[in-house]
């Protein structure tokens, strides 16, 4: 298998787009990312999108957005992995060019979601949990993380209080992020009183979805050398990549409170680049819900179980902290739409690899982290990048 490298990225903002449709956001990246790299053309295209089709009504991605962009005859399709999906899409497209079959790949992840009404949203967000035995019984995607969140509460005694640093680090992230959704700080006073939405998680620890597409282009590594000579861009190079699956259903797990998806995933990255969890500069981590958060940084070996909240509490997870998290906003801030939040994360980390993070930028960053979550923790992906 080839090494692969990034050489392109674009995103739209994050926000309600009125005035474009799905296909019009997945180009508006995909351009910018051609240009980025400084190419007109990919070979195969790979589309990651969780909602199309119940929002949309609209499927067949690949090719819809392939002839919209005028890359007419590649290969295209789409990748759903439910809010994974967009890492999922990244995943695939860098599998093709690993193995040859492909020389360049573009992975966009693509999401339209307000345009419809929040009840709709909500159910097609429940698709991506057990149809049978949590959906149908009335079990929200907000419900199930506030079921954990409840347990973990207990089990390691925690107060609720304890969470609001993980949401205010995000949002003052976003304050500089230009595509960010939510771009304003808040305080604890403000995560306390948020309004409550299903106890104990409030408004403040939930991200809001939204509309845009992010993208990457995707080449062997070893034309870099070729690429980089020819007009000085900085390109990041894959030195990660893994994907794992956890028993689908919340109630079925014999711990809810770990995610072992994210732990195994976690585990291959690592072996894979011979680094250890002291050795990774940021992390791009998902967090649709404060817990999320709390519960990915213990899987991949940032702190021990029932800990995490200590790192957010004692100011490790900020920029100049010992494991940046969400240095563009995240999920909470930046938004999460949600087929197209993997791809964000990609490119933010590509941002903060090059030095292009502004006054977010992360001092001597060289190598981030990914890791992209679907459903309650059923399908996870994690990625690492190194600066070329």
């Amino acid at each position: 298998m080839r090494e692969v490298a990034i050489i392109g990225v674009g995103q739209t903002p994050v926000a309600e787009h009125w005035d474009k449709s799905l296909r019009d956001l997945a180009a508006e990246a995909i351009y910018v990312a051609l240009a980025d790299a400084g190419w007109s053309t990919t070979e195969g295209l790979f589309v990651g999108n969780m909602l199309s089709g119940s929002l949309n009504h609209q499927e067949n991605l690949g090719a819809l957005i392939a002839d919209w962009v005028g890359l007419r005859h590649i290969e295209a399709l789409k990748v759903e992995t439910a809010c994974a999906s967009g890492a999922a899409a990244f995943r695939t497209g860098m599998i093709a060019v690993a193995s040859g079959e492909l020389d360049s790949a573009i992975a966009v992840g693509v999401e339209k979601m307000t345009d419809s009404k929040p009840a709709e949203v909500t159910a097609a967000l429940a698709t991506a949990a057990d149809a049978d035995w949590e959906s149908a019984q009335g079990l929200t995607f907000v419900a199930l993380n506030a079921l954990i969140m409840k347990r973990y509460m207990y089990e390691f005694g925690w107060n609720h209080a304890d969470f609001a640093p993980f949401s205010i680090n995000a949002h003052a992230n976003a304050l500089h992020n230009p595509y960010s959704r939510l771009p304003f700080e808040i305080t604890v006073e403000d995560y306390i009183t948020s309004r409550m939405v299903a106890d104990p998680i409030n408004l403040l620890d939930a991200s809001p979805i939204g509309d845009g597409a992010a993208a990457v282009l995707l080449v062997p590594a070893d034309s870099l050398d070729r690429y980089a000579a020819r007009d000085g861009r900085t390109a990041v190079r894959i030195i990660g990549s893994a994907s794992a699956t956890d028993i689908f259903a919340l109630h079925d797990r014999k711990n809810p409170l770990w995610l072992a998806a994210a732990a195994n995933s976690a585990k291959r990255c690592y072996a894979q680049s011979a680094l250890e969890p002291q050795d990774i500069d940021f992390f791009e981590i998902h967090d649709a819900f404060s817990i999320m958060s709390v519960l990915s940084l213990e899987a991949c070996g940032f702190a021990e179980c029932g800990q995490a909240p200590r790192l957010a509490l004692d100011g490790d997870i900020c920029l100049t902290g010992r494991i940046p998290i969400t240095t563009m906003g995240g999920l909470k801030a930046r938004g999460h739409p949600v087929g197209a939040s993997g791809v964000y994360q990609i490119v933010e980390i590509v941002q903060q690899l090059r030095g292009k993070a502004g006054k977010n930028q992360i001092d001597a960053a060289r190598v981030g982290m990914a890791q992209s979550i679907g459903g309650s923790g059923a399908t996870i992906l994690t990625h690492l990048l190194q600066r070329w």
